[in-house]
């Protein structure tokens, strides 16, 4: 997955909004709210939704010049959305963020922010949770010691948003996973290629609307290990043993 930048775009942020037409207008007014620069754009992809977020984004968009929309007729998965709105990003840098406002908008810009001052190049910025309860920490604590076992690199708090990263590492993207895996591939195939790491801590806040898909108490988040154990064997022996360089 490649293509030039376009329009002077610095950063694009892709938005997987699956059935959050509740949440659509707040995020969007929390992200104007917060002034995003001029050179940065907000891709919502509409990812197979059954709830209205499609005539949500045609309503809201007009209001927000900074955002437009990606539509996937079918759910596919969340990694699935996620490439095809990197598909159509413009930046020189591009990642993504979850749709449901528990990241602070402001600071996702933030974190968009610090990659200018970074230097540049080919960077790799994920976001590192705070506020989090002691059960929630010890179970990412758990798997990301899996993880960098199993990959032969150093991975924590592996889902944390935001994801950014430059655009090169999109040049073998055809490969990537399709559901929630993409965010361990993203770390490895960073990791393997050499790139600069960036934390930057970032507050968590309750869900305004829904609830976790998975965080639900013990027996959904023993599923959801059984699940990542699983499809990281599976990822690993697609992307090979090559051990990466760095921890992220």
């Amino acid at each position: 997955m490649t293509r030039e930048t376009d329009g002077g775009v610095f950063c694009s942020l892709v938005i997987p909004c699956y059935n959050e037409a509740g949440n659509l207008a707040a995020l969007l007014e929390e992200f104007a709210a917060a002034r995003p620069a001029a050179d940065f754009e907000l891709i919502l992809v509409d990812n197979g939704s059954s709830d209205g977020t499609a005539e949500q984004l045609r309503r809201l968009l007009p209001r927000f010049p900074f955002a437009r929309a990606v539509t996937v007729p079918v759910n596919q998965g969340y990694g699935y959305g996620i490439s095809r709105g990197l598909e159509a990003a413009r930046g020189l840098y591009a990642g993504w963020a979850h749709g449901d406002l528990q990241y602070i908008p402001a600071e996702i810009l933030a974190a968009v922010e610090s990659l200018r001052s970074a230097g540049g190049g080919r960077l790799f910025l994920k976001g590192l949770r705070s506020s989090r309860t002691f059960a929630d920490t010890f179970f990412t604590a758990g798997m990301s010691l899996y993880e960098s076992l199993l990959f032969g690199t150093g991975l924590r708090d592996i889902n944390a948003q935001p994801t950014l990263f430059h655009r090169s590492l999109l040049e073998h993207w055809a490969a990537a996973p399709r559901d929630f895996l993409l965010d361990l591939y993203a770390c490895v195939a960073a990791a393997r290629s050499g790139f600069r790491v960036l934390r930057v801590p970032m507050r968590l806040r309750e869900r305004a609307r829904g609830a976790s898909s998975w965080n639900r108490g013990l027996s959904s988040r023993l599923g959801l290990a059984l699940r990542s154990i699983k499809g990281s064997v599976a990822l690993r022996r697609a992307m090979g043993a090559d051990p990466g360089r760095y921890f992220c």
